[in-house]
């Protein structure tokens, strides 16, 4: 079974706005609402691509309650642990000739509710994946990555993060099976930017050799690459498209990783997935679907071997 944890799901409230102005009325041209969070992003796109997943984290209000039901409308399976004060965060996600965000805080989050997560954590088998996805609210102890991970060492399970900065770096040593930074939060962690893939490269190596067993590098309209365990290194362009969402994208490019890795444990097929999945995305207004991610992926696989 595959188990994503989001720590601060959200509703997210999409608007488009034609010429948005500060300081006046604007109505909206149009809306869209869906479940959100990275993790949450995850589990969506998985079930998309036909893979189950059951999505852990904390829920707390009215909102709380949507999300789980919106999850399960879309037919995930949710383990959420309600939270007793507070409510789940709305995120505003407004399109105009820029996107802007305006993020929520969510629940406060205790110790009680912590030792929550972790007795049903406790419960993952050998074969399982774990995905940890994104940022940590202030209420939680800043190693909680590391501290699940240290949790769950002697059990075979293969734990993607999706993070940066520190909540990175320090879980390296417990040796994720995947991590997926982007270019310039790659370039962050060792003070350097870096300017092609050559350098995404080397730097990448690094944080294998800091224990990562494969690092895949998003760089948005310059593509990606990957530095495998069996040591291979896979470079792509990005699939061409018009971004209309960037929302999502690189949630969707780990489901899809985990789904090519899960359908051929073939890091190249997974690889291509993946970049598929965050494309489909960025390509569209909602996360990505089955057939847009298969033919992005086809077109993806003769480029590259055109090149290649």
């Amino acid at each position: 079974m595959i188990y994503t944890v989001t720590f601060n799901p959200s509703i997210d409230y999409i608007v488009s706005v034609e010429n948005f102005e500060l300081g006046r009325v604007n109505r909206t041209s149009k809306e869209l609402v869906y479940p959100g969070g990275k993790g949450v992003n995850v589990s969506l796109v998985l079930m998309n691509l036909g893979k189950k997943s059951t999505a852990l984290g904390f829920v707390a209000g009215f909102t709380g309650a949507e999300i789980e039901n919106s999850l399960k409308d879309w037919g995930c399976f949710t383990d959420f642990i309600s939270v007793k004060q507070g409510m789940s965060r709305i995120n505003l996600k407004l399109r105009a000739k820029e996107e802007t965000e305006i993020n929520g805080q969510g629940p406060k989050l205790s110790s009680e509710d912590l030792e929550k997560l972790y007795r049903k954590l406790d419960c993952l088998e050998n074969g399982d994946v774990l995905v940890l996805a994104g940022s940590i609210p202030g209420t939680l102890p800043a190693s909680i990555y590391q501290d699940i991970m240290a949790r769950l060492k002697e059990k075979d399970i293969r734990v993607v993060v999706d993070a940066t900065g520190d909540l990175l770096v320090n879980v390296l040593k417990y040796r994720p099976f995947l991590i997926k930074p982007n270019n310039h939060e790659l370039g962050e962690i060792f003070g350097v930017k870096l300017q092609d893939k050559e350098e995404v490269i080397t730097y990448a190596k690094k944080l294998q050799e800091m224990g990562a067993r494969n690092v895949l590098i998003s760089m948005a309209g310059d593509g990606a690459v990957l530095v495998a365990e069996d040591g291979s290194v896979l470079k792509s362009e990005a699939p061409k498209g018009k971004v209309v969402n960037s929302v999502g994208a690189g949630d969707s490019m780990v489901a899809g990783f985990i789904t090519g890795y899960l359908e051929k444990g073939d890091y190249k097929h997974a690889f291509y997935t993946g970049i598929a999945a965050g494309s489909a995305s960025a390509f569209s207004e909602r996360l990505a679907t089955k057939d847009e991610v298969r033919k992005i992926y086809e077109e993806l696989i003769a480029s590259n071997e055109r090149c290649f």
